[in-house]
């Protein structure tokens, strides 16, 4: 098995990949700051997108939706308003794209799956 970061970076862009054929544009990949990180920032139209991808090729471990619980959606949010800060206000959303495999990639992709 490839180590984790490789894989990780891996789903993210199979993630990225998809989300651009639906017609999104990439805004920034891997944004961090001190409260967190968001794996990609994407341009839908007028809203920017908060995706986080998840990866999990164990289901003994429960699905990729279910690894997303309250604290890292809080993580989430405090970097979405970090990278919102002085920028002009736009619409956006939080999406999560779930991966069960890469090859080939297998996604489910959750439009609004949480809310700030």
């Amino acid at each position: 098995m490839p180590p984790a970061k490789t894989t990780g970076a891996a789903a993210e862009t199979a993630a990225l990949e998809f989300l651009v054929g639906q017609g999104m544009s990439l805004r920034r990949r891997n944004y961090r700051c001190r409260l967190g990180e968001i794996d990609l920032v994407l341009q839908d139209g007028s809203s920017i997108v908060f995706v986080e991808v998840r990866l999990r090729t164990n289901p003994s471990f429960g699905g990729a939706a279910e690894s997303i619980g309250p604290g890292k959606r809080a993580r989430i949010i405090a970097a979405a308003r970090h990278y919102l800060a002085g920028r002009p206000e736009m619409p956006c959303r939080f999406d999560v794209v779930l991966l069960d495999r890469l090859q080939p990639p297998r996604i489910e992709w959750l439009r609004n799956a949480f809310s700030a």
